[in-house]
């Protein structure tokens, strides 16, 4: 390390010239393969304190990524992601199946081609985006934190983002800008607490990138790799299973695999929130015939897989299945619990061929190793087949049922300060699992007593089956997590559920009915449940969650129309035409609050009933009920078809200043989700308020 950072102050003096820097560096490579992030660390200061040629840190830059590409070719999955300002650490990420060829030694002549086809720290994208640092690399492409002049100018307290710039070697994949627009577009319908949000894909010049949310924190990766980690309490691990699980959830819902689920890709943010990041060769396993493009492009061509975590059926190229994450999810779980993967990082392939088990974690219960197991098996049909399924046998029982309530609602939050919550009761028993046989400590005992003649064994009468204990409210919160565009709570009394909320009209009743019936102790369901049109659905579940937690701790916010369409409102679908206006009656919660009225249309706007430009004035106290666009300023026009009018008051103000009055609804929930998890984080759980209002219109007959 020493004498690379030499090496780089010769160079700032002029003492080296650029051959001979480089040369520096490939013996330092060559000498020390484990120490890439400390070089990339070291870079990153020294660029800092005295900047160097952007040719030149670019190139330092890619030849570390050559080094990390060899390990990932020889069964390593790290990458570098930086963990605070200027420093990199060791974390997960995709390796290449093939690592990309070494580039010709570069001279003083061969800079300026290299400057035309990279930009690096110090430069500007299309003129608004200045990359400041380089916080990670990645199978397909450089992440890069950058200050985005437009923001700033408009004064936003959040100015940077990150900027995830295509590898010089990716972009020579003929097919590779195809790559990463249905990165960007699929990432985009990914709007979920758990995802990371995608806003833009954009080029500038021969280079392409995506634009998303800045975050600040680890990856798990890095939890996991820490110096003496051992593992985590059963209690610890729930949060960010469940965390991770809604995230998968949401995805397979709309038809999509992750197909490189790894520690690398799963972040764990400073708020305390778990993040999924990178569905960069995600593929679609619901081909439909609206996703013609599937055929033409296949992202899993570029062989970005990660051995250890991809199940054998990954490495055999046969089509995706969810199931492939939940192998992955199983892997990263059992990590989490023990400190090691459970087939000793071998490919899953390999531990297939050897016959290799995984070892029970010694604290682990019974119902929570069948529950890891059937996710980690080596055949897809043994595996469990969703990951609604997996999560709620893995919380099936004990602290699992009770926390999965809290998990879920707050989709996925890790508070760590909050782990240890006096109060938590634990079931009485241990479930059996159905077809499982004698208990697991029995299955794994390698030292059997010898056995006993039959003619002097006596066979004990079979005791009695154990009474059913009731379902929880818990496990319903775990069973109804998963179901994709919902927003519901459940209601307990002995074996009879009351749910109520709004679900996917895709989904529909009957599937709600389903999950639960399916959980044991459930007698009767009975459904209060309004359905929406699956094109609310992006907006349905970026704020179930907060739906779901202001519920859970008592509600009282409440949205409804009003005026002429209060006759409307009381019916199952309720319908306003064409010059109709739009009305409707808020009542906030009990407690002060800041009231923001939000319509979402058809054409992919949402318009800002409460504030706007006009109405600045959102500040409301507690349990106060007034008719927004009594003054008749919002009319019912084109295009017709499904609405939602949306409800969220927050203890603090939502934004700084009044939005514009309509705008696109991909940009601001993108926005708005980053918001509300500050707001959630500092203010605490139940503190936003939402109410949906899904209507109908319809044109007027002429």
């Amino acid at each position: 390390m020493e004498s690379f950072a030499h090496a780089i102050h010769q160079l700032q003096s002029g003492a080296l010239r650029h051959p001979a820097f480089f040369a520096q560096l490939d013996q330092v490579l060559e000498s020390a393969p484990e120490s890439a992030g400390r070089l990339l660390e070291l870079l990153s200061e020294e660029h800092a304190r005295k900047p160097l040629p952007g040719e030149v840190y670019r190139e330092v830059q890619q030849r570390i990524g050559r080094l990390i590409a060899e390990r990932q070719r020889l069964g390593g999955d790290d990458t570098f992601v930086q963990t605070r300002p200027g420093a990199h650490a060791a974390a997960s990420a995709p390796p290449a199946s093939v690592p990309p060829p070494p580039g010709p030694p570069l001279d003083d002549e061969s800079f300026g081609a290299d400057a035309e086809r990279m930009k690096g720290v110090g430069e500007t994208l299309n003129g608004r985006f200045v990359l400041e640092e380089c916080i990670g690399f990645g199978g397909m492409g450089t992440v890069y934190k950058a200050l985005d002049l437009r923001k700033l100018e408009a004064s936003d307290r959040k100015p940077y983002i990150a900027i995830k710039v295509l590898n010089v070697q990716f972009r020579g994949h003929p097919k590779s800008l195809i790559a990463l627009q249905r990165e960007a577009r699929k990432a985009q319908a990914l709007a979920h607490p758990n995802i990371v949000a995608v806003y833009d894909f954009d080029r500038d010049g021969p280079m392409v990138y995506l634009t998303m949310e800045y975050l600040q924190g680890k990856p798990l990766s890095q939890v996991l790799r820490a110096p003496g980690f051992a593992g985590l309490s059963y209690a610890d691990v729930l949060p960010i299973v469940t965390g991770m699980a809604n995230a998968l959830s949401y995805a397979h819902g709309r038809g999509f695999v992750h197909c490189d689920f790894k520690p690398g890709n799963v972040f764990l943010t400073d708020a305390g929130v778990v993040k999924v990041i990178d569905f960069g060769i995600a593929r679609v396993f619901q081909k439909t015939e609206e996703d013609v493009d599937v055929t033409v492009f296949d992202p899993g061509s570029l062989g970005a897989l990660t051995p250890a975590y991809a199940s054998p059926e990954m490495l055999e190229r046969r089509e995706p299945d969810p199931r492939d994450d939940i192998y992955a999810l199983a892997c990263i779980t059992y990590e989490l619990l023990t400190g090691h993967h459970p087939f000793n990082r071998m490919s899953s392939a390999q531990a297939r061929g050897a016959g290799m088990k995984p070892q029970r974690p010694p604290t682990l219960g019974r119902a929570q190793w069948q529950a890891l197991k059937c996710g980690l098996a080596l055949e897809r049909e043994a595996r469990t087949p969703t990951v609604a399924r997996f999560l709620a046998e893995f919380g099936a029982s004990g602290l699992g049922a009770r926390y999965g309530l809290v998990a879920a609602s707050a989709a996925g939050a890790l508070a760590v300060g909050a782990l240890a919550v006096a109060g938590w009761w634990y079931l009485g028993r241990e479930p059996v699992v159905a077809g499982t046989g004698a208990p697991d400590a029995a299955m794994e005992t390698t030292a059997q007593a010898p056995s006993t003649p039959a003619a002097s064994v006596t066979e004990p009468a079979p005791a009695p089956p154990a009474p059913m204990a009731p379902p929880t409210a818990a496990a319903m919160a775990v069973a109804m997590a998963p179901i994709p565009c919902s927003a519901l709570v459940a209601g307990v009394q002995g074996g009879t559920v009351e749910v109520r909320g709004f679900v996917s009209k895709a989904e529909g009743t009957a599937g709600v009915e389903k999950t639960l019936m399916a959980i044991p102790g459930v007698s009767t369901v009975k459904l209060d449940v309004r359905q929406v049109d699956p094109a609310n659905c992006r907006v349905m579940s970026a704020l179930a969650p907060y739906w779901v937690a202001h519920r859970q701790s008592g509600g009282g916010a409440a949205l409804r129309l009003a005026g002429a369409g209060a006759a409307a409102a009381a019916a199952a679908n309720p319908v306003l035409t064409e010059g109709d206006s739009l009305m409707v009656d808020v009542t906030t919660a009990a407690s002060e609050s800041y009231v923001n009225v939000d319509s979402y249309s058809l054409d992919g706007n949402v318009t800002h009933l409460l504030p706007n430009p006009r109405a600045r004035d959102n500040r409301a106290p507690p349990n106060y009920t007034a008719t927004i666009g009594s003054m008749g300023e919002w009319g019912i026009g084109k295009p017709f078809g499904s609405e939602f009018v949306v409800l969220v008051t927050t203890p603090v103000p939502l934004f700084d200043a009044p939005r514009p009055v309509s705008e696109p609804a991909a940009v601001y929930l993108a926005e708005l989700a980053k918001r509300l998890e500050q707001i959630d984080a500092k203010a605490g759980r139940g503190r936003i308020a939402v109410e949906f209002l899904p209507i109908t219109t319809t044109a007027r007959r002429r």
